[in-house]
């Protein structure tokens, strides 16, 4: 994906603490006090331009949503979106997504999204990945017992490593989606990256699946 360069980005997120956290660090272990309630953390790791997790906060007001996005450039129309809906219920971090046990603390988050990663597609790329052995060790480390992780892309090759991944990792697939918009599925929230692609007739698939707890 290619970005336009804002370099006013960095400045309107530092503006806003109210939904953008910056000390990190400080936070690991008290995500629900930031949200001042004791409800459950679901986090989108690469959460783009913030359309579903703004989605997902508005759909489900008794869930804490937070927003991963690298890309400062990207962060700040997330947090546009945040701006506008003012949910309480969402917040959003301009950090990378392959250091999240440094700021949450195990068994905090009870899901992760991953929606519409780079499918980073050559073989020497693999650890790349989002669905990677290492990525998935991170999201298990602070995710509760059983913590669920739900997966979307538009990319087959992509969908059918992460299916190989998971189950190597022992993980459990619970239910598998191979033409997402041509199922009975209720309570879709479509990325801006979905819309595209399914405008164009391609298939989203998506998959379920959660840690063992051995």
């Amino acid at each position: 994906m290619r970005v336009r360069h804002k370099p006013w980005a960095a400045e309107k997120l530092a503006e806003h603490p109210e939904y953008v956290v910056t000390e990190l660090i400080s936070q690991k272990g008290k995500w629900q006090e930031s949200f001042k309630n004791e409800a459950p953390i679901h986090i989108e790791v690469g959460s783009g331009k913030g359309q579903f997790i703004v989605g997902m906060a508005a759909q489900n007001p008794d869930i804490n949503y937070i927003g991963i996005e690298l890309q400062t450039s990207v962060a700040v129309t997330a947090l546009d979106k945040m701006l506008e809906a003012q949910l309480p219920n969402v917040k959003l971090l301009n950090t990378d997504g392959g250091l999240l046990s440094d700021y949450f603390e195990e068994g905090e988050v009870d899901r992760v999204y991953l929606n519409f990663s780079d499918p980073w597609p050559k073989a020497r790329h693999e650890k790349r990945r989002l669905t990677y052995k290492s990525f998935l060790e991170n999201y298990e480390t602070i995710m509760k017992p059983n913590g669920a992780v739900h997966f979307k892309t538009d990319n087959m090759g992509l969908f059918e490593y992460s299916l190989g991944s998971f189950s190597q990792y022992g993980m459990i697939i619970d239910q598998v989606w191979l033409d997402l918009h041509a199922s009975d599925f209720e309570g879709n929230v479509q990325t801006e990256y979905e819309e595209k692609f399914a405008a164009k007739g391609q298939p989203i698939y998506r998959v379920e699946a959660h840690f063992s707890t051995k």
